[in-house]
C-alpha cells in the first residue's frame, strides 16, 4: 500500500494539530502526545479526511464534540469548586464581555420577567420581586476566563436546581437553554447535570449588593464549575429541553462542556 500523503492545501499542518491540542481533554492530549501528534492521528481519532481548510474545520469540530463528550462523562456531580474567604475577593472585579460596558444590556426591572418555556409544569414567567422572595444563598468562587485570567467575587442567589423542582422541571432531559438580552442574543446551553450542580445558581445580588449592570443585571446563572463563557449574564428566558440549540460561543467552536 503507498504511503498516505497528508499535504493540505490552504491548511498549516502544525497550526491544525496545536489547535486540535487546545480542545482535547487532558487525558487524550496527553496519550496523543505520546503517540506522536500528527495529521494521520488525528484523522484516525476523528474519522475526518483532511484535505481542505473546510475539512480542517470539520476535524476540529469533531475533536471539540468528543472533547465535551469525555469531559461529561468523567464529570462528578458531586464534585464542588472551590470556595474562599471574604479577604481573597478579587477587587474591583472586572467586567468581561465582548463588547464594552456601556454597550452592556440595560434592563428595566419592572418590565422584565424570567419567561420559563419547554419540559417543564409551570410555564409562568417570574417578576423580580417574586424570585427576590426565594431563599438565597452566598458563594465566594472563582471565576475562570478562557482568555487566562480569573477572579473570585462574591455572588447570592438561588440553587439553580432548586427552582427547576419549584417548576417541576423533567430533569430527565438533557439541558437548560438560557437567552439573554444582550442586542447579538447571546445564548447558551448548560447540561442538566452541571445545571443541578449544588453550586449552580441564579443569581441576583454581587457583594450582598444588587446585581450591577456590569455583573448581569437582573439575573445572570454563577456556574463556577464552568468556564466565565458558561455563566450567562443578563437572562430572560431559560428553556428545558432534550435539543441542543447551540450558544453564541458554542456556535463559534467553543466547547459546550467546557468545564470541570
Amino acid at each position: 500500500m503507498a504511503k498516505r500523503s497528508f499535504l493540505i492545501p490552504g491548511v498549516d499542518k502544525r497550526l491544525l494539530i496545536k489547535d486540535s491540542l487546545k480542545v482535547m481533554p487532558d487525558l487524550t492530549r496527553r496519550r496523543f502526545i505520546a503517540g506522536g501528534a500528527s495529521i494521520g492521528a488525528l484523522t484516525l481519532l476523528t474519522g475526518c479526511d483532511v484535505v481542505d481548510s473546510s475539512s480542517a474545520d470539520a476535524l476540529l469540530a469533531k475533536v471539540s464534540k468528543f472533547n465535551d463528550a469525555v469531559q461529561d462523562f468523567i464529570f462528578n456531580p458531586d464534585a464542588l469548586a472551590p470556595t474562599f474567604p471574604e479577604s481573597a475577593i478579587t477587587k474591583p472585579f472586572p467586567f468581561n464581555a465582548y463588547y464594552d460596558l456601556d454597550d452592556a444590556p440595560d434592563v428595566s426591572a419592572a418590565d422584565w420577567k424570567l419567561e420559563v418555556r419547554g419540559l417543564v409544569d409551570n410555564k409562568k414567567s417570574w417578576t423580580l420581586d417574586e424570585l427576590y422572595k426565594l431563599p438565597q444563598f452566598t458563594q465566594i468562587t472563582r471565576h475562570i476566563c478562557v482568555e487566562g485570567w480569573s477572579a473570585i467575587g462574591s455572588w447570592t442567589g438561588t440553587p439553580l436546581r432548586d427552582f427547576l423542582k419549584l417548576v417541576g422541571a423533567d430533569t430527565r432531559a438533557k439541558y437548560v437553554w438560557f437567552q439573554c438580552a444582550d442586542k447579538d442574543g447571546y445564548n447558551s446551553p448548560l447540561d442538566m447535570r452541571t445545571a443541578l450542580h449544588p453550586q449552580t445558581q441564579m443569581t441576583f445580588k454581587y457583594a450582598n449588593e444588587i446585581l450591577p449592570r456590569a455583573y448581569g443585571f437582573p439575573m445572570k446563572i454563577r456556574v463556577p464549575t464552568k468556564l466565565g463563557f458558561k455563566n450567562p449574564k443578563y437572562v430572560v428566558s431559560m428553556e428545558v429541553t432534550n435539543d441542543y440549540k447551540g450558544g453564541y460561543w458554542e456556535d463559534q467552536g467553543y466547547n459546550s462542556f467546557s468545564g470541570s
